[in-house]
């Protein structure tokens, strides 16, 4: 059994404070991805109610917002922020705020998109309805509408958070010490005495995304289920 431990790697997690420094860099990406779901959140709201409008101009620039975010890769969004907005306009980004920029971006889009889709879902009689009841505007959206959407949209939230945590492992690209890059440190620092370390090393990157993202997943399931969305 010792000689499997070490013939796959998993040794190197124990030694010194390996194990401490891949935890670090998941919180890393955990304080990279919880700092853009909360400025996300409020501004993809914000934009969804702004895609159902019938102004053929506010349309238009949604629309471009959105496809902009689903055609550009994240890597090619994260290059622009950090190299290419430096050397054009001279400020100095850390690679933690490019990446929380570059998120937000991504994640307003796709809120954005999904407080869209759970509004028009909505059947017009339900309005119309509410409206013959003698309800007013605000009590339409307040009682009727809001509530319904919440449960159509919580749970694609939720799913949504889990894609942002994982793809933070591309902010390495840009010099972030996240979980992925201290991996990578770790088994550089002990190729000659570990060679396989890879395996376990990249093992329990794989183990502690896992355990982050497999609850969440497990929680936008069973709101699914409970709501029947």
């Amino acid at each position: 059994m010792p000689g499997l431990v070490t013939e796959l790697g998993i040794n190197v997690l124990f030694k010194g404070k390996n194990m401490i420094r891949l935890l670090g860099g998941l919180g890393v990406a955990l304080r990279i991805s919880l700092i853009s779901v909360l400025l996300c959140i409020p501004l993809g709201i914000l934009l969804g109610v702004v895609m159902t409008w019938k102004n053929p101009v506010t349309k238009a620039l949604s629309r471009l917002y959105l496809e902009i975010v689903r055609i550009m890769p994240q890597m090619v969004l994260l290059f622009l922020v950090y190299f290419g907005t430096t050397r054009m306009f001279g400020w100095n980004l850390s690679g933690e705020l490019s990446a929380v920029i570059v998120f937000t971006f991504w994640g307003t889009a796709e809120m954005g998109d999904l407080v869209r889709g759970a509004l028009v879902s909505i059947p017009k009689h339900q309005y119309e309805s509410s409206a013959a009841l003698g309800m007013t505007e605000n009590q339409i959206f307040l009682h009727i509408i809001i509530p319904q959407t919440l449960r159509r949209l919580v749970p694609l939230s939720i799913n949504l958070i889990t894609r942002m945590i994982k793809t933070t492992s591309l902010v390495m690209m840009i010099g972030v010490v996240e979980v992925l890059k201290v991996a990578q440190q770790i088994i550089e620092a002990n190729r000659m005495s570990s060679p396989n370390a890879a395996f376990g090393i990249y093992g329990a990157v794989f183990f502690l995304y896992f355990i982050i993202c497999w609850p969440i997943s497990l929680f936008a399931g069973y709101l699914e289920k409970r709501w029947g969305v």
